[in-house]
């Protein structure tokens, strides 16, 4: 039997949708703290609707000027390691140790998608328990929907809305390390990898290009393995780091041994985490990284907008479709039949 609901429900709820449907309106709630505007604001900024995508549009540029107006720092902080290594056990014990300290805490989980449906289970939230009650904890499952790097398309929009929230610590786990997995490491202030001993992470630890974009290795799950094996794991990565110079951020990787489960080491973990974050800003990385991050979403955002409005002019597209035809029946190679829709772009060019 379906609920009763009275005249005035009713008109709450009417009045409810119609507040969030004002940019102004709602990115004013959004910086009052209120949970459903954040959530509606994310919504928005995800949707591939043209009408939320210019209302989007009018919420990031909000957040830019929010962003000038204060001169309260937050933390960027990406979480990556292979999956089973225990980043949602480890964050939900974490994020309440930051809660304890007075931090407001945003969460954005990605979560790969389905390749045939595209469809992902975004269960983040049944594994960290103890967040989901907190108050000053917000977090919001995103899928991947194909976006390499293991982050999710709009990650670094809704960055900035759980800033404007007044969120000051955004942590943002990715769906596992891999060969594409760098992308969150140009999105965020800190990149910190998590690792398990004696499961041949180490190997994966020696490898150049993950090491030098770690600004700490936490060895995670020590609780369930021999003391032996884990000082040994701590070595080996110390003994990899020390090879490695000073980077441009005044900062060499730190390595610490923690437990998700029983809060083993968060504390030194946390205190890594806060003086990382004094040095880069006191030594001037912090402001100079994000602006190297601007430039870097310009020139990517750029690079989707000149794609999508390539593929979807009517001659190329038509074109496009003939040249697969002839693909997958071997009349053409690819190479032939990309420079033949190059050939094609130049020549509609010279024309204008």
């Amino acid at each position: 039997m379906a609920k009763n609901i009275n005249p005035h429900q009713i008109a709450n709820r009417i009045a409810s949708r119609n507040k969030f449907d004002d940019v102004d309106i709602l990115f004013q709630l959004l910086i009052d703290g209120n949970p459903l505007a954040l959530s509606k604001a994310i919504t928005i900024i995800e949707s591939q609707k043209n009408d939320d995508q210019i209302k989007a549009l009018g919420i990031i540029e909000r957040c830019i000027q929010h962003q000038k107006e204060t001169t309260k720092k937050s933390m960027r902080i990406g979480i990556t390691g292979i999956p089973g290594v225990g980043k949602s056990t480890f964050i939900d014990s974490f994020g309440m140790l930051c809660v304890e300290k007075g931090h407001k805490l945003a969460i954005l989980a990605v979560d790969p998608s389905s390749e045939s449906a595209k469809g992902s289970i975004l269960g983040d939230k049944t594994r960290m328990e103890k967040l989901t009650q907190q108050k000053h904890v917000f977090i919001r499952p995103s899928p991947s929907s194909g976006n390499l790097g293991g982050v999710a398309r709009k990650t670094r929009e809704t960055m900035m809305v759980c800033e404007a929230a007044g969120f000051d610590f955004i942590v943002v786990e990715t769906v596992g390390v891999g060969q594409s997995e760098t992308m969150v490491h140009q999105l965020v202030d800190m990149f910190i990898l998590l690792m398990i001993s004696g499961a041949g992470d180490e190997l994966q630890g020696i490898k150049r290009g993950i090491m030098e974009m770690a600004d700490l290795i936490l060895i995670n799950k020590v609780d369930s393995e021999n003391q032996k094996k884990i000082n040994q794991s701590k070595t080996d990565m110390l003994r990899a780091l020390h090879y490695m110079n000073l980077n441009e951020k005044g900062w060499n990787c730190q390595v610490e041994t923690v437990s998700g489960l029983t809060g083993l080491n968060l504390n030194e973990a946390y205190e890594k985490m806060t003086h990382y974050f004094k040095v880069i800003i006191e030594n001037g990385f912090y402001d100079i990284n994000r602006k190297h991050q601007q430039l870097q979403w310009f020139e990517q955002e750029l690079r989707d907008e000149v794609w999508n409005n390539f593929l979807h002019q009517s001659q190329i597209s038509n074109q496009i479709k003939e040249l697969k035809n002839k693909i997958n029946n071997n009349q053409i190679s690819v190479k032939m039949a990309v420079k033949k829709v190059v050939d094609q772009t130049i020549k509609n060019a010279t024309k204008k």
